[in-house]
């Protein structure tokens, strides 16, 4: 008989974070494709978004009818004001990514975790250090290499990235206070569904009729988005946060390598250079963060 291969916990986390970086890339790339048009008429950033959580739920449905999770006592007020500013900062960062390089509009959005902190202050009691203040600034230093504003290089589409990473960094606020006895599957479905809802009423007053095409790449957008929160989900539960989530922040390297083989838009050296930096930063903020909540246990 073969042998067989064991692949523990904490290597299976890791290999499934690094899934739903990839595919939290492709999900950028595809709504980059619609929005400027690729297979017919350019489809606007809210009617992408629709695609994407209309879509995500409907591939939901099929688990949903399997597992028939309960509802009754979940924190709507929580989940509605997730989902809101969710699909918010999604809709912003699939604007930005139709306008500029994917690697810099991903890398853009990393600037949430910054956001959150700030925010943890006076919305969650959090206390702010020093170091992480200086991973702050270090991750907006970051920003200021990668946009260079004042210049002749500075992309106006960055400040749609710079809004996803804030809408998106109010949104981690209700994620956290979801996190503690919310079951998985119905936090994904609430937040599918709700933003499913917000974004088809407001889609509707920029509606583009897609090409087959378009249909195809909205659908696939949907499937891989909830895919990438599938694996995301399913590596946490494998292993330790602060092990498996700074793989998470590879996103923009497999964007730059998307980007390139389908437009053939390169990575300069000085958009790199930011891109490490927020990166840097980001990660020093998951790091302490993680070994906060160790110390306050």
């Amino acid at each position: 008989m073969p042998r067989q291969i064991s692949i523990s916990p904490r290597v299976q986390g890791l290999l499934l974070m690094a899934l739903a970086a990839a595919l939290i890339a492709v999900t950028s790339l595809l709504a980059k494709a619609l929005g400027k048009g690729l297979g017919g008429s350019e489809l606007h950033p809210v009617q992408v978004s629709a695609g994407r959580f209309c879509f995500a739920f409907l591939t939901l449905m099929p688990f949903l009818l399997w597992c028939r999770p309960g509802f009754h006592g979940a924190p709507w007020p929580t989940h509605i004001g997730r989902s809101f500013f969710g699909w918010i900062g999604v809709s912003f960062l699939f604007a930005a990514a139709a306008q500029m390089p994917l690697a810099d509009a991903n890398a853009i959005s990393f600037l949430s975790p910054m956001v959150t902190m700030a925010l943890s202050i006076p919305f969650l009691g959090e206390k702010v250090g020093p170091k992480r203040w200086g991973a702050a600034a270090l991750a907006l230093f970051g920003a200021l290499v990668l946009t260079r504003p004042g210049t002749e290089a500075f992309q106006p589409a960055a400040i749609l990235a710079l809004l996803s990473a804030f809408f998106m960094g109010v949104e981690v606020i209700f994620i956290k206070k979801l996190s503690n006895g919310e079951p998985p599957l119905r936090i994904l479905a609430i937040n599918n569904g709700i933003g499913a809802g917000i974004s088809i009423l407001v889609a509707a007053f920029f509606w583009r009729e897609p090409s087959l095409l378009q249909w195809q790449l909205l659908i696939a957008l949907g499937i891989t988005m909830v895919t990438a929160q599938f694996c995301f989900i399913q590596s946490m539960k494998r292993a330790d946060a602060s092990f498996v989530v700074p793989l998470l922040y590879a996103t923009p390297v497999f964007a730059a390598a998307y980007d390139f083989a389908l437009f053939g838009q390169p990575l300069s050296a000085l958009s790199a250079a930011g891109i490490a930096l927020i990166i840097t930063g980001a990660l020093i903020l998951v790091r302490r963060e993680r070994a906060a909540k160790l110390r306050a246990k």
